[in-house]
């Protein structure tokens, strides 16, 4: 899918010579590009289940964003209290209850083609959740952060369940580092703490 000029989208390639440093770099582009000052708390949403190795990025993630305790950012989605095809529509009702227009940062797991496994985008708009296997759900973010973990096309559940752990973790380690990292730049970041309820 061509995507409109417009639109801010850039990937990283894990492999790549300083990954974080370039993640940091691109996460930190596209927020400029996004956020606007007028919106209220900054959600990291973090979707998939710790029930699946290829799935299990966005609960990684948001497992390692809460313990590095910031106060720039909200966190839903973890390895205790993972967001997922169940609880996803129900999770974002809530936030929506509960913040006055936030500015929600979408992380997920993705499939892509052989070539694209290892690599993460970042992009300006909305992920779709499921959509490598083959879920319909809701669109969501104001922009997203997607772990390609796998090749997609044909048994998307199982090759979910082969992923190699040691990918995974490399990628949350980028996502979740580079995210709290940009924030430092772009905010700073006072000591106290906000976690999602």
């Amino acid at each position: 899918m061509l995507l409109p000029s417009r639109t801010y989208y850039s990937t990283v390639d894990t492999n790549s010579n300083l990954p974080l440093s370039l993640f940091s770099e691109k996460f930190t582009d596209c927020f400029n590009v996004c956020y606007t000052h007028d919106r209220g708390s900054i959600i990291v949403l973090c979707i998939g289940t710790d029930r699946s190795t290829g799935d299990c990025l966005g609960p990684l993630v948001g497992y390692k964003l809460s313990a590095m305790n910031s106060s720039r950012y909200l966190v839903y989605g973890t390895l205790d209290r993972p967001v997922h095809a169940k609880n996803l529509k129900e999770t974002l009702e809530k936030i929506r209850s509960c913040y006055s227009n936030p500015f929600i940062i979408a992380v997920d797991a993705s499939l892509g083609s052989m070539e694209r496994i290892g690599h993460i985008t970042i992009g300006e708009g909305p992920l779709r959740p499921g959509a490598g296997v083959k879920k319909n759900l809701p669109c969501v973010g104001d922009m997203h952060v997607s772990g390609i973990v796998n090749f997609g096309g044909f048994m998307e559940y199982l090759i979910l369940q082969n992923t190699r752990l040691s990918l995974v973790m490399k990628m949350a380690n980028i996502i979740s580092t580079g995210i709290h990292y940009s924030f430092q730049r772009i905010m700073g970041d006072p000591p106290s703490a906000r976690f999602a309820p």
